[in-house]
């Protein structure tokens, strides 16, 4: 099947190759503001034009947002406004109107209510000090030299930290590198390419099996399937003492100001290297565990069902909000998604509102309450005692099996009129607002209508 697939390798640029990748990220950043106060100065003209009762049709004509017309604007003064403009590709000041496009559109949908997610607000200047470096190049000169090296537009041959040699192979085999991302990242420069490749249809060793996997923070994840549960390793938990440590190192040196000028000494900037590698190694544990994890479960199971998290509400508790930031719910979702596509499983994503801890997976009774600090569920209807993260993940494991496994009918009828409320149990409903029970219907293709509380997530 063809996918698309990201390689991302660390470089070793010489100090030469590191001023001019700095030139091309500060490209990006002057091309985005330039875009953004031309646009700011037409919607301002126009808004005091209406001020004075001039008519639409009368007012300045409207700047168009998009990323070839501004580009077209900028060509035309670029030599003014960046008399150095040719000491850099030109694929760098694409970059910064192409983000500008982009946060104008992601502006306007959000605002119109055609965007999902959190509101969106209108695009802010980038700044040296804050905006993140990087540049994006789709054209030119963009291969692998060798085993060690990567060429790029402008910039030439760059060295890498590690070998190159897998992705060298997959170009001779017809893949295609579609674009190349270079960011300063964890300390270091990066390169990711994105390509696109052939990936053979995998096979996962247990195709029939459902496991249902419940993310949780003393745990990081329990299996419905007796697995050893995986151990949640709790890496800026751990490192903290370190970090804090480091820190108040810093803090004792002379570090830059800007209200007076004052530039950082070199102590100070040694110390806040030795930070930043204690915080970029926490992350660098975080990344690779998650791999791991979610490698494993693809490559294993056929079907394998999580929840849909609020993750953004559950950061809001202030007592919790950094166990959960540490743990990477959302990256283990993320890896899922892709990774069970490419080893030929699914995910199945049970609906938010589905009590997964609150029903008891032996009769199916729902309780009304569960505190967090109770670990044990215990059942008043039929008696079961077992680990509430436990009797979750079986819960979401025959949330499956109930409709999915055997392929057969949805339903006992096969019509849906055996589809009942649960019973309430020792507790009754989960809430004391009338919700639909949960039902068992799945949807493939197209993403389901609301209220269903369970879909499938179909990787192409």
């Amino acid at each position: 099947m063809r996918v698309v697939q990201a390689y991302h390798f660390a470089l070793d640029p010489t100090t030469r190759q590191v001023a001019v990748l700095a030139s091309h990220c500060g490209a990006v950043r002057v091309a985005f503001n330039w875009g953004l106060a031309q646009v700011r100065a037409n919607l301002a003209q126009r808004e005091a034009e209406r001020s004075y009762g001039i008519p639409e049709d009368r007012l300045t004509p409207a700047l168009s947002w998009s990323m070839y017309s501004l580009r077209k604007r900028w060509n035309h003064v670029k030599g003014e406004v960046a008399p150095w403009w040719a000491g850099n590709s030109k694929e760098a000041y694409a970059c910064g109107l192409a983000r500008l496009a982009d946060a104008l559109s992601n502006w306007r949908e959000s605002r119109q209510g055609t965007r999902k997610g959190p509101k969106v607000g209108f695009p802010r200047f980038k700044t040296k000090r804050r905006a993140a470096r990087s540049v994006r190049f789709t054209t030119g000169a963009i291969r692998l030299d060798g085993h060690t090296h990567v060429v790029l537009p402008v910039l030439g041959r760059i060295k890498t930290h590690e070998p190159v040699g897998k992705l060298a192979r997959l170009l001779t085999e017809g893949a295609r590198i579609a674009s190349a991302t270079v960011r300063w990242q964890e300390g270091r420069w990066h390169v990711s390419f994105t390509v696109h490749t052939e990936r053979a249809v995998a096979t996962p060793a247990r195709p029939d099996a459902v496991i249902g996997v419940d993310l949780g923070i003393k745990t990081l994840a329990v299996f419905s399937d007796g697995r050893p549960p995986a151990a949640n390793p709790r890496h800026l938990t751990t490192a903290t003492r370190k970090l804090r440590r480091l820190s108040r190192a810093v803090s004792r040196k002379h570090g830059p100001d800007r209200r007076t000028g004052q530039k950082p000494s070199q102590r100070w900037l040694r110390a806040n290297a030795a930070r930043n590698r204690a915080e970029h190694r926490v992350a660098a544990l975080r990344r690779d565990g998650i791999h791991k994890l979610t490698t494993a479960l693809a490559r294993t199971y056929g079907t394998i069902v999580v929840e849909d998290l609020n993750v953004a509400g559950m950061l809001r508790n202030r007592r919790l909000a950094k166990a959960i930031s540490d743990a990477g719910f959302g990256e283990i979702r993320r890896q899922l998604a892709y990774k069970t596509g490419w080893n030929g499983g699914r995910l199945v994503v049970a609906g938010r509102w589905f009590p997964s801890s609150k029903t008891c997976s032996s009769c199916g009774a729902v309780k009304a309450k569960l505190p967090l600090r109770m670990r044990t569920y215990v059942c008043e209807g039929c008696g079961l005692s077992m680990d509430r993260d436990e009797n979750a993940a079986r819960n979401l494991a025959s949330l499956v099996k109930r409709t999915v496994a055997g392929s057969g009918p949805e339903t006992r009828n096969g019509r849906g009129a055996d589809l009942k409320t649960p019973p309430g149990g020792a507790g009754g409903r989960e809430t004391s607002t009338p919700h639909r029970a949960p039902t068992a219907r799945i949807r493939r293709g197209p993403s389901p209508a609301p209220g269903e509380s369970l879909r499938i997530l179909e990787t192409q």
